[in-house]
């Protein structure tokens, strides 16, 4: 399969971003939880030491935390946990001087039963924000309305008694839903992006991006039938019922449409990334838009869901090209807050291919903080685990994903308290910046030679992909080609030698030997799981 070289681009196509949970990268005043000065005073490592060109920041904004910031009460105000607004400024203003782009997290979906507009909405149905947010009367047993199951499990409903209605919540029951067929409500968000933008952000990656706009009928969602096939992971009691009048009405598409022109509206040209948790393909790629007007790009899961295997990702990567309209740009991604850590997942050598996969794919890579040194999923007692969802299904828990930054091989690691609101990992002292700063094998040092030789490389940057068959087909080859270079990625998915055609060239980079630069006349020789990059003749 062969995707052509993009001639326009636009400034996020060219751009590698980094996921900053800010609540563990670094404590500026030891209170044991992360803040927005802990993150500023690291920027220079983002952007000179590591070499990335964007950061996304998971929520700071003024919340109870009861899902760690995703249950916004103040969208315009930053929560003391973290700092105040002239310490956002800050750090938005000085990411800028370092030509470090900045998104932000925007949560449409719901917002915190103790946001003023949820307290003024539940104080009696006459409000004038009641329709803020879902109220609906009881089914006709008196229970909730439908049968819709809430993702972190439980009804999707709470009965509220003092108005007799129940409200709907596809989270928490602290985390009421927003009524996006409300104007009113429609305006206010408009108003909380435009309150970041005037101050500079870059855009937003948008939060549970294909869950706002459900089924006005609220019919019941049908139980899983045994044939049915299951989603990439098990999502417990959410899984009992086939998904499909709780998430994604077509309507929705108007609400992106909306969106896109408010940022299109601004100068500096801020985008979008949305993440639709959604893997029938054609379906994910409409969130583009059928005039490219809704997401400059729906977030790109479908490598985290593939088996780690040359054939199945071939065919993986292949079905999202063929799948992402004309004139589309994807995004790729191996790691985020929700998810096992790629170093636990996939094995610490499988995760240094992931690396020069991420990295050298046709899109645009998004990295999650920690990855970069192979930090490893921690296993949280429950007595100290702080994730809700693990605390009503265990097994789903994503406090191990959260765990400190790993700066420095001292007793805080660097984080700045010795006391942090989630355990350090047990490998802190080998798995850190300083440390592997030091040894050019480590995967902080292989990062670092993918990011400098990709910021390099015109092929990698916007060049096309050519998918090739490999003899082995245990070996995944591809070739990526710009108007003066090309450049040819294989990678050996196997425990056993391999070879692989790749043309003359020599070798740039390799994941196992990072002193290796032999000269290759027509086939390299691979190590056991080792990938290389070879610049052609």
């Amino acid at each position: 399969m062969t995707v052509s070289k993009q001639s326009v681009r636009l400034w996020w196509q060219d751009r590698v971003f980094y996921q900053i949970y800010p609540l563990s990268f670094s404590d500026s005043d030891g209170d044991g939880y992360g803040d927005l000065d802990g993150v500023r005073s690291h920027l220079t490592y983002l952007s000179d030491t590591l070499g990335v060109d964007g950061i996304w920041l998971s929520p700071f904004f003024k919340s109870p935390m009861k899902d760690w910031g995703y249950d916004v009460a103040v969208h315009t105000d930053v929560d003391p946990l973290f700092g105040d607004l002239a310490a956002a400024e800050a750090l938005i203003n000085e990411a800028h001087e370092l030509d470090l782009k900045v998104l932000l997290d925007y949560i449409p979906n719901h917002s915190s039963d103790q946001s003023p507009w949820f307290i003024e909405s539940r104080s009696s149905r006459d409000d004038p924000k009641r329709d803020w947010y879902v109220w609906r009367d009881p089914g006709p047993d008196g229970g909730p309305p439908n049968n819709w199951v809430s993702v972190f499990s439980g009804p999707a409903w709470t009965l509220d008694e003092s108005t007799g209605q129940y409200y709907r919540h596809t989270y928490l029951s602290s985390q009421p839903d927003l009524n996006w067929r409300d104007q009113e409500l429609v305006e206010a968000m408009s108003n909380v992006a435009r309150f970041w933008l005037d101050r500079g952000v870059d855009g937003f990656r948008i939060d549970a991006a294909h869950q706002m706009m459900k089924d006005p009928d609220e019919r019941d969602n049908p139980p899983v039938p045994h044939d049915y096939e299951r989603p990439w992971k098990d999502m417990g009691e959410y899984d009992a019922h086939v998904h499909l009048y709780d998430y994604g009405h077509p309507d929705v598409h108007g609400v992106y449409r909306e969106f896109r022109a408010l940022l299109d509206s601004y100068p500096h040209r801020p985008m979008s990334v949305g993440e639709v948790h959604i893997f029938d393909l054609p379906e994910w790629a409409t969130y583009y838009g059928e005039s490219m007007d809704e997401m400059h790009m729906p977030f790109n899961f479908h490598l985290m869901a593939s088996a780690f295997d040359a054939e199945t990702l071939r065919v993986t990567i292949e079905k999202v090209f063929w799948n992402v309209p004309s004139g589309g740009w994807t995004n790729w991604t191996l790691g985020n807050h929700d998810e096992v850590r790629l170093a636990t997942r996939l094995g610490a050598e499988n995760a240094r291919l992931a690396a020069m996969l991420l990295l050298t794919l046709r899109g645009t890579p998004f990295l999650y903080y920690g990855d970069e040194l192979g930090m490893s999923e921690v296993e949280i007692p429950a007595e100290v685990g702080r994730d809700p969802w693990g605390k009503s299904v265990a097994y789903l828990s994503r406090d191990g994903a959260r765990t400190p930054m790993q700066w420095e091989p001292t007793s805080d690691a660097g984080f700045g308290a010795e006391k942090p609101w989630l355990p350090f990992s047990p490998d802190k002292d080998m798995v850190n910046v300083a440390t592997e700063l030091g040894v050019e094998s480590s995967m902080l040092s292989l990062y670092r030679r993918l990011l400098k030789f990709r910021r390099g490389s015109e092929a990698l940057r916007s060049g096309s992909y050519l998918s090739r068959t490999a003899d082995n087909p245990n070996v995944l080859v591809y070739r990526r080609e710009g108007d003066s270079e090309r450049i040819t990625v294989a990678l050996n998915l196997s425990d056993g030698w391999a070879s692989a055609q790749v043309g003359r060239g020599k070798i740039q980079i390799s994941t196992v030997d990072h002193k290796r630069s032999d000269e290759i006349a027509a086939e390299v020789e691979l190590a056991p799981r080792e990938g290389v990059i070879i610049l052609n003749r």
